[in-house]
Order: structure tokens, then C-alpha cells, then sequence
């Protein structure tokens, strides 16, 4: 027999989704078998798995220990060992003993924080590395923010398996900036209907190629190649699939050839700042995708530059009340990469 506390970080969730996490390797159709049979109650009754948890609720499991170990797999978050730079070791494994990770996998540093509660953070995501795994092996900034987690205490293994911490936006791998995640899922519900409804106002700060030296809005729609991983840029909408977007700049400094903007992303689409200036002839540097390939060549070979320069800066708040009302109007900030202010001192 097993049970599960159910607290305040994890109020709100649908006992099949925490069931589902728990057992994660156990199909649908066996947890509402047990749930019919009476072998995983909740508070000591009978439970169909549609009911929305509250914090002090008490899931009972009534399985044998060797069926839920069957069913259950838990995953590892690598970390640096900050006493032995050149090891790391694994925390969440199921055995719970340190091991070498595989060299192709890499080092997994802690990320950058800029701001905590119990509830939600933000990190500042270098470049180099994804929002989120793209396949096994990967390390991802989420990997690194549940591995902070449990460091600080902010989770512990055992709630792992029923509530894990998860990036609520997402940068490109060679992106910079913030990263916001949930901790809780309060937090995680919190921040999720924030970037949906577009109620955050995001700003990115760039450097292109051309002068330019007036504000202005753009207008247009995307079109997603799965295949290339690549995004072509419409004045107007030609089919179906097309994804309307608007993205908004305003110069900050300006010589004949490069332009320093600031950009609020209205719309959040894939590659969407990089295809749009690119799609008006303001490519951006470094950008590989979508850049220009010679002046790329140049400022590899002037500072090094291998990725673009796009840098979310600038995260603000709108007016909360409620519980939330701590974080109403709020602006929260990520400093640019040493490599982005050394080009553009170099620049302006």
C-alpha cells in the first residue's frame, strides 16, 4: 500500500493526471480498473479520477510494491558537483547513487536566477541550449531549473512523481534571456494563462543589418516547415495554415549599417522575430536561419559570433489582483550576454 499526500503546490490537478504521473509507465486503462475496483481510493472512498484535488487529500494505492515499481519510472536530472567542477552526479535516480553521466550528454550547470517564490521562476537562458528536450538525451534548461529545484528544497523526489516543475515560454536554442517556469501548479496554471491570453508584455533586444530610424508595427503571417525546422514570412494570409503574427520594434541606436532595436512580441510564433525582420530586409546578426550569410562570416571572424543575436530582456506584470497582486505590474529583467555587449559597443 501507497499513499499519496496531496498539498498545496499540487491543489487544483484531476486525480487521474497525478495518478497518471505517478504510475507512468501504467496504461489509462489499468488506473480506472483500480479506480472501479476500488484498489486507489481517495480519502478513503470510492473515486472516479474526474475529481479536482484539494490540498490535505490523501490517495491510497492498494497495489502490491512490485506493481507499482512496475509501473513507475523516475527520471534523473543532472547536475555540476560544485565541489568537483569535473564530475557530475544525478539527482532523482531510482537508485538514488551518484554516477558518471555520458559524455554525450555534457555538463549541466544550475541556470541563472532572476526571481523565485514557491510558486513560480525565472532563469536567464544562455545560448547553447534548449527551452526543452527535443529528444532522450537532451539537457534542457528544464532539466536544469528541476535540478535547482530540488537543491533549494523547492521539491523533493517523492513529489517528482506527481508534480513536476515546467518552462511556461519558450527561446530558441541559441536565444538568450527569460525563461519563466512554474513550480507549483498553481504557478504553472498562472503563468500558462498569462502567455496564452498575451496579457505579459515581452521585449527582445537585437541587433540588425540596415539603418533604421522609425518605430513601427509589423503585420503578417507564418508558415511553419516541420520538415526544415524553418518559417517563411506572408504579407498575407494564403492558406488555412497560416498563423497570423505581429511583432513591434523601436530603434535604440542606429550607424549606416546596423540598427540596435527593441522588439515587443505581440504574437509568440516560432522563429517569428528572426523571419520578420529578415522578411523586411533587417536580418539579424549571427542568424544562420534566416541572416545574412556574409556579414555572419564577418563577425564570426571579428568577435567570435556563431548564434544570433536576439535577447529577451524584459519581462513586465499586468495589473493583478488577488493573490497575485504581489507581482502586478511588475518588470523583471535579464542582462544581455557578454558576447552581445561587447558587439554592440564594438558597433555603437
Amino acid at each position: 500500500m501507497k499513499e499519496i499526500h496531496i498539498t498545496s503546490k499540487e491543489e487544483g490537478q484531476r486525480m487521474d493526471k497525478i495518478l497518471g504521473k505517478y504510475l507512468n509507465q501504467a496504461p489509462a486503462s489499468f488506473l480506472y480498473k483500480m479506480l472501479r475496483k476500488k484498489n486507489i481510493k481517495l480519502n478513503g472512498k470510492k473515486a472516479d479520477g474526474k475529481e479536482k484535488l484539494k490540498d490535505g487529500d490523501i490517495i491510497t494505492l492498494y497495489l502490491a510494491d512490485d506493481t507499482i515499481d512496475k509501473f513507475q519510472k523516475t527520471e534523473a536530472f543532472p547536475i555540476t558537483n560544485k565541489e568537483n567542477p569535473g564530475s557530475e552526479h544525478v539527482i532523482g535516480a531510482r537508485t538514488r547513487k551518484n554516477r558518471k553521466i555520458e559524455e554525450s550528454v555534457g555538463t549541466c550547470e544550475l541556470p541563472e536566477i532572476i526571481f523565485e517564490n514557491e510558486h513560480i521562476l525565472f532563469m536567464n537562458k544562455p545560448a547553447g541550449i534548449l527551452s526543452q528536450k527535443a529528444s532522450k538525451n537532451d539537457i534542457s534548461i528544464n532539466e536544469q531549473m528541476i535540478a535547482y529545484c530540488l537543491e533549494k528544497g523547492l521539491v523533493t523526489e517523492e513529489e517528482l512523481k506527481i508534480r513536476k516543475p515546467s518552462v511556461t515560454n519558450r527561446l530558441d536554442r541559441n536565444t538568450t534571456g527569460i525563461i519563466a517556469a512554474g513550480i507549483s501548479i498553481k504557478g504553472l496554471t498562472f503563468l500558462s494563462e498569462l502567455f496564452r491570453n498575451r496579457n505579459l508584455e515581452k521585449y527582445y533586444f537585437t541587433i540588425v543589418k540596415g539603418k533604421m530610424t522609425q518605430p513601427a508595427a509589423l503585420k503578417g503571417y507564418l508558415k511553419k516547415d516541420n520538415r526544415t525546422n524553418q518559417v517563411t514570412v506572408k504579407s498575407k494570409k494564403e492558406n488555412k495554415d497560416d498563423s497570423y503574427i505581429e511583432t513591434i520594434y523601436e530603434p535604440i541606436r542606429y550607424t549606416e549599417q546596423y540598427t540596435l532595436l527593441k522588439v515587443r512580441l505581440v504574437t509568440g510564433k516560432p522563429h517569428q522575430i528572426r523571419a520578420h525582420l529578415a522578411f523586411i530586409g533587417h536580418p539579424i546578426l549571427g542568424d544562420e536561419k534566416y541572416g545574412d550569410h556574409k556579414l555572419n562570416l564577418y563577425w564570426k571572424k571579428e568577435a567570435g559570433l556563431t548564434c544570433q543575436l536576439l535577447h529577451s530582456g524584459i519581462l513586465i506584470f499586468p495589473e493583478l489582483t488577488g493573490e497575485w497582486q504581489s507581482l502586478s505590474g511588475r518588470r523583471f529583467e535579464a542582462p544581455k550576454p557578454k558576447q552581445f555587449l561587447q558587439i554592440e559597443q564594438k558597433i555603437f
